[in-house]
């Protein structure tokens, strides 16, 4: 399960990385809007991982399935944010300043609110995505009875 989640999460953090590098190439990264695609980022990541683990076992449990989406969301969502942090104190010092101006909020506040907020959004997104795939990867509880009654 390990080997699962780090290997995803690995993988999910580099695209996140790729499409970050991407946009900053076109010139296109300070519109906060467009980090819309990194959810649908996540949600591959973190699909293909609850994938690959269900195919591997003859059963998903949920909490097993959970354990492995929020794993794989959590580690892309630490490695971006290391990138990112890396990237606003070190590369570009004004694109936090930017991205905060945009948001009409105080600059004083700056990278260290922005390197908060990418976390808190990563991790959240995770959760969300996480409990939405379970729902619809898990066994359902019907019984056969139950289920010949059904279109």
């Amino acid at each position: 399960m390990i080997k699962v989640y780090s290997t995803y999460g690995i993988f999910t953090a580099v695209a996140l990385i790729v499409y970050f590098l991407l946009l900053k190439l076109i010139g296109l990264h300070q519109y906060p809007v467009l980090s819309v695609v990194n959810g649908l980022i996540f949600a591959v990541g973190i699909y293909l991982a609850l994938k690959k683990y269900g195919s591997s076992r003859k059963e998903l449990k949920f909490e097993k399935g959970f354990e492995v989406g929020m794993f794989t969301g959590g580690i892309a969502a630490i490695i971006f944010t290391i990138f990112m942090a890396f990237y606003m104190y070190q590369i570009d010092n004004e694109f936090a300043t930017a991205i905060m101006r945009s948001w009409n909020m105080e600059t004083d506040l700056g990278t260290a609110m922005l390197v908060i907020s990418i976390l808190i959004m990563g991790i959240v997104t995770t959760l969300v995505l996480t409990f939405s795939f379970m729902q619809l990867l898990k066994r359902s509880w019907n019984t056969q009875d139950g289920n010949r009654n059904t279109l």
